[in-house]
C-alpha cells in the first residue's frame, strides 16, 4: 500500500510546512500502525492527527462524533480542502443511507462520519465491514467514560470496530480527560496498551483570572475598554446574552449575542461577523464553541459559574491561540454560589425525576405506548415546561440526560412551523378574492400546492409561498393572518426552538429502569464535578497549576500570572516592603543619608529603598532636609 508523507499531505491539503508537537510523534505512530490516545487541549489540532494520517494511505476512515452540527462542521471543512467525506446523521432516507453507504465502500472517499448509535444499527455495521478501512478515530472520547463530563452510553459501543478490524490502528481523541476516564476510554476501546500523547496543559501566556464582581455588566465593559484585541463573554442565560450585548454596544463596545435559539442562518451570520472582526465582542451561551478557530481571541469572561472544570478549560482555551498574552477571567458574587447550588446541584435530574419528564414529554407530544420510535418532534421549550410547571433548568438538564442514554436526540433549533386550513366554502371563497384582489395570487397557489386544505390542517412553507410570489417571507405571514382574521382560514403557528427525535418507542417503566443505574452514576459525577468548580473557586494555589492537576499532569513551577500567584506576588512585595522600612528606621536613627547612601549602605535594590522612601514620606514618618537627605522625624 503506497504512503504519502505526512509533511507532503500537510502541505497539500492545509497548506502549512510544519507540524506542531507532538503532532509529529502521534502520525508516525498512527502510520506505524499502532493504537494511541490523544489528549490535546482545545485548539491543539487534535483532528490533524487522525486526518493527515488517513489521508497517507488508501482507504477511508471511520470518524465517530457526538455531535450532528461538529460532524457537519468537520465535513464541510474537509470538501473545502478538496477532500472526499461524508456522513451518516439523523432525519435520511433509506435509500439516501444506502447510497452513502455504497458511496463509503466503492466511491474512493476517505472520511465516514458517523454518531455512536449508528453503530448499534446491524445494517451500518455490516456494510462497515465491507469498507476499505485505514484507520478508526473515535471522536470527543471522553464520552465512552461514565466518568467523563459528557458521558454517552452509545460511546461504549465503540469498541466494536477494534473488535471488526482488530489489525487497524485507532485512535481516541478529546482535550479534556482525567486519568480515572483515560483509563476507562482504554479499557472500553480494548487498546488498554496503547501510549497516551499529551501536551501540557498549562498555557503559559494565558493569565487565568477569578474575580469577586458585584457588578459584572459594567466589569465587563471596563475589561474590554482597557484590554484591545476581540473577546468571548460566556453566560447561562439567552436572555442575559441579548441583554448583555445590547449594554455593551451602549457602552461603545461592539458585540452581537449567541445562543441555542438562533437559525442556522442567524449563527452563520453572526459568527462570520465575529471572526471577521467586524462584531468585537461575542456574549454566548455554551451553545457558541464548535468550529471556532480564532487566533486573536484576546479575553474570555465566563459571567456565570461553569458546571465543571472540563468545561471551563475548553472554554477558556479559546483564548490566546496565537501565542500572545491573554485573559480568562471568571466573574463571581454571593447570588453566583447560591446558583451553583440552587440551579445546579438541586437540578440534577434523579431517576424519579427523569420518569416523570419522559412521561409529560410523550403526552405533550401525544405519543401513545409502544409509538414514537423514530419520529421527530418540533416544540417550544418554554412552553412544555410551563404547560407543566416543570422547572426550566431541570426538565433541560432531563432532556439532555435522555439524549446522552440515546432515548431522544435532542437538538436546539429555531423553527417556526406554520398551518391552515380552510375554513369557508368555494363561493366565499371567490367572493373574498374578487373584493381583495392583492390576496388572489396567494391563495390561487396555497390551493395548487397543497392538496387537502380544505379537509385537514396542512403545514405549508412560508418561504416557499415568499418566493413563489416574489414577496417578502413577513408580507406573507401577515397576510395569512390576515386571512385568519377575516375567518377564512384556521391558522396555528408554532415558534419552535428544539428538535426532539425518539430513538426508541415510548415505554414508560421500562424505558426508565433499563438507564435506571446509568442515570444514578451520571448524577453523583455531576456532584462531584460542581465540587470541583467550588474548590477551583476557593484556592490560594495557582490557578494554572490547579488545573493541569486535575487533569493528571503534575508541574512543579506555577505559573506566577494567574489571579493567586499575582496576590502572592503582591504579598511578599509588601513582607519585603516592610523589611525595608525597619531596616531604613534603623539606619536613620543614627543621621540623616541620602537615597543613595541608603542603597550603597544597605545593600538592597535601589527601586525597594525608593518605594520605602517614598511610602514613608507619605506617611510622614520620616521628612526630608535641604540636603535631600532622609531623617526620622
Amino acid at each position: 500500500m503506497e504512503t504519502i508523507s505526512p509533511e507532503k499531505v500537510l502541505r497539500s491539503y492545509w497548506g502549512y510546512n510544519s507540524f506542531r508537537p507532538p503532532q509529529k510523534q502521534i502520525i508516525t505512530h498512527i502510520n506505524n500502525g499502532e493504537n494511541a490516545l490523544v489528549l490535546l487541549p482545545t485548539g491543539g489540532g487534535k483532528s490533524v492527527c487522525y486526518q493527515v494520517p488517513a489521508l497517507s494511505k488508501e482507504g477511508i476512515c471511520i470518524v465517530i462524533s457526538p455531535l450532528v452540527a461538529l460532524i457537519n462542521d468537520q465535513v464541510k471543512q474537509l470538501k473545502e480542502r478538496g477532500v472526499k467525506a461524508l456522513a451518516i446523521t439523523g432525519g435520511i432516507s433509506y435509500s439516501e443511507l444506502n447510497d452513502r453507504l455504497d458511496n463509503a465502500i466503492y466511491g474512493n472517499y476517505k472520511f465516514l462520519y458517523l454518531s455512536p448509535e449508528r453503530l448499534q444499527q446491524e445494517l451500518i455495521t455490516e456494510r462497515i465491514r465491507q469498507m476499505p478501512v485505514n484507520l478508526i478515530a473515535i471522536d470527543e472520547a471522553h464520552c465512552i467514560s461514565q466518568w467523563g463530563n459528557d458521558f454517552r452510553p452509545a460511546y461504549r459501543s465503540c469498541g466494536i470496530l477494534k473488535d471488526m478490524f482488530p489489525n487497524i490502528p485507532l485512535v481516541a481523541l478529546t482535550a479534556t480527560a482525567t486519568p480515572e476516564v483515560v483509563k476507562d476510554i482504554k479499557e472500553n476501546l480494548h487498546i488498554t496498551e496503547a501510549p497516551t500523547f499529551s501536551a501540557s496543559f498549562e498555557r503559559a501566556n494565558l493569565r487565568y483570572w477569578i474575580r469577586p464582581c458585584h457588578d459584572k455588566h459594567y466589569e465587563i465593559s471596563r475589561i474590554f475598554h482597557k484590554l484591545s484585541g476581540s473577546g468571548i463573554v460566556y453566560i447561562r442565560s439567552r436572555k442575559k446574552s441579548v441583554t448583555l450585548s445590547q449594554e455593551l454596544n451602549q457602552r461603545g463596545i461592539s458585540a452581537a449575542f449567541f445562543h441555542g435559539g438562533l437559525s442556522a442562518e442567524e449563527k452563520k451570520s453572526k459568527l462570520e461577523d465575529w471572526l471577521e472582526g467586524k462584531v468585537r465582542v461575542m456574549v454566548a451561551t455554551n451553545a457558541f464553541g464548535m468550529g471556532i478557530d480564532k487566533a486573536d481571541v484576546r479575553c474570555v469572561i465566563h459571567a456565570d459559574l461553569p458546571d465543571s472544570l472540563e468545561n471551563y478549560f475548553q472554554e477558556s482555551g479559546r483564548a490566546g491561540r496565537d501565542g500572545k498574552e491573554s485573559w480568562a477571567m471568571l466573574l463571581y458574587n454571593d447570588a453566583d454560589l447560591e446558583t451553583l447550588e440552587n440551579q445546579f446541584v438541586k437540578t440534577i435530574p434523579d431517576r424519579k425525576f427523569i420518569g416523570l419528564l419522559y412521561n409529560k414529554l410523550c403526552n405533550f407530544l401525544q405519543i401513545a405506548y409502544g409509538d414514537g420510535s423514530g419520529e421527530t418532534f418540533q416544540i417550544n421549550f418554554n412552553s412544555f415546561c410551563h404547560t407543566y410547571q416543570l422547572n426550566p433548568v431541570a426538565a433541560y438538564n432531563g432532556l439532555q440526560l435522555l439524549d446522552r442514554n440515546s432515548v431522544i436526540r435532542l437538538s436546539e433549533q429555531f423553527r417556526r412551523s406554520v398551518s391552515l386550513q380552510f375554513t369557508v366554502n368555494n363561493h366565499k371563497l371567490f367572493h373574498y378574492m374578487d373584493r381583495n384582489p392583492s390576496y388572489e395570487g396567494l391563495i390561487q397557489l396555497i390551493l395548487r400546492t397543497y392538496g387537502g386544505v380544505f379537509d385537514i390542517m396542512t403545514a405549508v412553507n412560508t418561504r416557499l409561498l415568499a418566493t413563489k410570489t416574489g414577496m417578502e417571507e413577513k408580507r406573507i405571514t401577515a397576510m395569512l393572518h390576515q386571512l385568519a382574521t377575516d375567518e377564512l382560514i384556521e391558522l396555528k403557528v408554532v415558534n419552535a426552538d428544539t428538535s426532539i427525535t425518539f430513538l426508541q418507542p415510548r415505554e414508560d417503566h421500562h424505558t426508565i429502569n433499563s438507564i435506571a443505574r446509568d442515570i444514578d452514576i451520571q448524577r453523583k459525577n455531576k456532584i462531584e464535578r460542581i465540587a470541583h468548580v467550588r474548590s477551583f473557586l476557593d484556592t490560594d494555589t495557582c490557578l494554572s497549576r490547579y488545573l493541569s492537576e486535575y487533569f493528571g499532569q503534575k508541574t512543579a513551577s506555577s505559573c506566577g500570572n494567574c489571579s493567586n500567584c499575582s496576590k502572592q506576588k503582591t504579598a511578599k512585595g509588601e513582607r519585603d516592603i516592610n523589611m525595608v522600612r525597619k531596616v531604613v528606621i534603623h539606619t536613620l536613627s543614627k543621621g540623616p543619608m541620602s537615597s543613595r547612601a541608603l542603597v550603597e549602605h544597605l545593600g538592597v535594590p535601589e527601586d525597594k529603598v525608593l518605594h520605602a522612601l517614598h511610602t514613608m514620606l507619605q506617611e510622614e514618618e520620616i521628612s526630608r532636609n535641604q540636603k535631600n537627605e532622609y531623617y526620622i522625624k
